[in-house]
């Protein structure tokens, strides 16, 4: 039990801050549209990557040489791009919270949420490496494995679903051009210290 708890006090910790997919899931719940889909290829991808971590895939980052480099070069020119776009939304404005607007297919809010999480190197540091890392600790590996496993999915769910109660904020275009604004602004400076690590 304490390994659990351990696991998922340390995993709620690390998904909290702010970054690309949190802010995606958010986007999704506010406009209630695939919020199940997104939620749950959100924290079945954090599953799979803890068990990775967990079982011991994250020594390969360290046994290859470049591998890390790669990851952050190829997950900063995706950061910039989308924030780039997320800017660029923020700029043109215009838009709220209503329904049908801006809508967004099925396929394309799952290959956004794919992309956003795998092509993340932060999401392989966090989830692969410090909770693999950190896990090695407990003889209990697979309840603390499960603790972080359990803390992901109960933050995507209550971020996907929780954000309906700020949907009368999201009625007003301005509202969307500061949280775009914020967003795209968060992507580039992730995307900047990924390249200054």
């Amino acid at each position: 039990m304490e390994a659990a708890i351990a696991g998922f006090a340390l995993g709620f910790s690390l998904i909290l801050a702010i970054g690309a997919q949190n802010a995606f899931v958010l986007r999704q719940g506010l406009r209630r549209m695939h919020v199940l889909p997104v939620v749950l290829v959100c924290a079945i991808s954090d599953a799979a990557l803890i068990a990775a971590g967990v079982t011991g895939f994250g020594a390969l980052a360290e046994a290859v040489p470049g591998l890390e480099w790669g990851m952050r070069i190829f997950g900063a020119a995706f950061l910039g791009w989308y924030g780039a776009k997320t800017l660029y939304a923020a700029w043109k404005g215009g838009e709220a919270l209503a329904a049908g607007e801006g809508a967004q297919s099925l396929r394309a809010a799952v290959l956004t949420c794919l992309a956003l999480t795998w092509l993340n190197p932060h999401v392989y540091l966090d989830t692969v490496v410090l909770l693999g890392a950190v896990s090695a600790q407990y003889d209990a590996r697979l309840a603390f494995a499960l603790g972080a496993m359990t803390a992901s999915f109960v933050f995507f769910f209550s971020l996907g679903y929780g954000a309906r109660a700020l949907a009368p904020i999201f009625a007003r275009p301005r509202a969307w051009r500061v949280l775009d604004l914020v967003v795209g602004l968060t992507m580039w400076a992730i995307a900047a210290k990924l390249l200054w690590m």
